[in-house]
C-alpha cells in the first residue's frame, strides 16, 4: 500500500513510536517484510568499508543512523560497495522540517550536495536482489 502511494505523490505520515526504525523503514516505500538494523556506521573509514563490504550480499532491507556531518561519505562509500541501489534518505522523522529523498544512492548524493542535511537521519538500503551478480 505504501508504495502504491508513492507512485501516486501521496503523503506518507507514520505514526510515532519508540524509535525512528519502523517509522523510516514504513515511510521508504522498500520491503520492510525482512530487515536489518545495522546503527551507526564506523566514524574510521577503514571499519565502515570492512562493515559495507560484509554487508554486500545481503537480501534484506538495511537500515542505518547516521550523522549529517558524515552522511555524504557514507553514501558515497555505499555506491561504491553496492553499487546504485535503492535508498530512502528520511531526517527528522515526525518533526516540522521531515524530509524523505526516495530513489537511488546516486540521486540521493546529488540531491545532498544541492542541499547539504542538518538533523537526525535515518537510510534505508534495499537489499541486494537475487538477481545482481555476485
Amino acid at each position: 500500500m505504501i508504495r502504491e502511494a508513492i507512485k501516486e505523490n501521496l503523503p506518507v505520515i507514520p505514526i510515532p513510536g519508540p524509535s525512528a526504525i519502523i517509522s523510516a523503514l514504513v515511510i521508504s516505500g522498500l520491503p520492510s517484510d525482512r530487515f536489518t538494523f545495522e546503527g551507526f556506521l564506523s566514524k574510521r573509514r577503514g571499519r565502515k568499508l570492512k562493515k559495507l563490504k560484509a554487508l554486500r550480499d545481503e537480501t534484506r532491507t538495511m537500515v542505518f543512523y547516521d550523522s549529517p556531518y558524515r552522511v555524504l561519505d557514507t553514501l558515497k562509500d555505499m555506491l561504491d560497495v553496492f553499487g546504485d541501489r535503492k535508498i530512502a534518505f528520511v531526517r527528522e522523522l515526525t518533526k516540522k522540517f521531515e524530509t524523505v529523498y526516495r530513489g537511488y544512492i546516486s540521486e540521493v548524493i546529488t540531491e545532498l550536495e544541492k542541499n547539504p542535511p542538518r538533523g537526525e537521519i535515518v537510510l534505508v538500503v534495499s537489499g541486494k536482489e537475487s538477481n545482481e551478480d555476485v
